[in-house]
């Protein structure tokens, strides 16, 4: 038997990232409550986004083209190699206007006591991507947690065992913050890494 409408609602919205029983209910309630016409909106794009967008046959970022516009950029420089682990992270890297070269989008990080592995990830096609011989950097910009330090460190060994220069985003003390209120970790990093 189907599920009834707003239960099934509150279910769906709950599958968002950070988004717990209370936080579905009151957009379920707000959506129908007072934007009737926002939730109709929400549907279509959310339903045009899962048709029309896909995988980038190249970097394997989001796209509703074969190949990203970011790939197909020939002012990019494809000598250099940024590894994300997700479209969102190299969204958020564009978003600086610090980096022109490509990317490559890994889609997730190794965890093994999750059952990630390097197959899970894409590493080979990494690799593969990695082999031109354009690639002279690969720049691995995974996340510091554990896995993603796991992540980076798998993917150094194997750049490197191919003759690639591999370098890792600095880590260290966020700007406009006060020292005293920066984790101890990330003071010692900072440390360690500094210039």
């Amino acid at each position: 038997m189907a599920q009834a409408a707003l239960p099934a609602l509150v279910e769906a919205l709950r599958r968002l990232p950070g988004v717990g029983v209370k936080s579905a209910s009151r957009m379920a309630y707000h959506l129908l409550e007072h934007d009737r016409a926002g939730a109709l909106a929400l549907s279509r794009a959310l339903g045009e986004a899962v048709e029309r967008v896909r995988h980038c046959a190249e970097c394997h970022t989001f796209t509703e083209a074969e190949i990203c516009a970011t790939c197909l950029d020939p002012a990019r420089d494809a000598s250099r190699l940024c590894v994300v682990e997700s479209p969102a992270d190299q969204a958020a890297i564009e978003r600086t206007q610090a980096y022109q070269g490509r990317y490559f989008v890994l889609m997730g990080r190794l965890s093994p006591l999750d059952g990630v592995g390097p197959r899970d990830i894409g590493l080979a096609e990494l690799l593969a991507r990695a082999q031109d011989a354009v690639v002279e950097e690969v720049i691995v910009a995974t996340s510091f947690t554990a896995e993603g330090e796991a992540t980076a460190h798998a993917i150094g060994e194997l750049m490197r065992a191919r003759g690639k220069r591999v370098t890792r985003l600095a880590r260290g003390v966020p700007v406009g913050s006060e020292i005293e209120y920066v984790d101890l970790g990330t003071i010692a990093h900072a440390l360690a890494d500094r210039r």
